[in-house]
C-alpha cells in the first residue's frame, strides 16, 4: 500500500470544490444561504457562506453535507462532481 498524495494545499482545492458545487445547487433550487443553514440547524449564515468559498479554513463536513442533500434534494455525490485526487 502507498501513502497518499493528497496535501494540504489539494484538499483546500476539493474544500472549494465542494462548497462551489453546494452553492450552485443550492442557487438553482432559490433557496438563500440563511435558509439552508436554518435547515441544517444553525441559527447564522456563517456556516454555510464561509465554507461555500472555503474561507479561512472552513469547509462542510460530512455531517453537513449529508444534511444539505437532504434539504436541496440531491445525492450526495452531486457536491463531489468536477473533482479530481490526481
Amino acid at each position: 500500500m502507498r501513502s497518499t498524495s493528497i496535501d494540504k494545499e489539494k484538499m483546500t482545492e476539493i474544500y472549494k470544490q465542494i462548497g462551489k458545487n453546494v452553492k450552485k445547487i443550492r442557487k438553482e433550487k432559490n433557496i438563500s444561504q440563511l435558509s439552508l443553514a436554518m435547515a441544517i440547524g444553525h441559527k447564522a449564515v456563517g456556516v454555510v457562506s464561509m465554507a461555500e468559498l472555503c474561507i479561512n479554513g472552513k469547509h462542510f463536513n460530512i455531517e453537513h453535507l449529508m444534511k444539505i442533500a437532504d434539504v436541496l434534494e440531491v445525492d450526495i455525490c452531486e457536491f463531489f462532481k468536477n473533482i479530481s485526487i490526481r
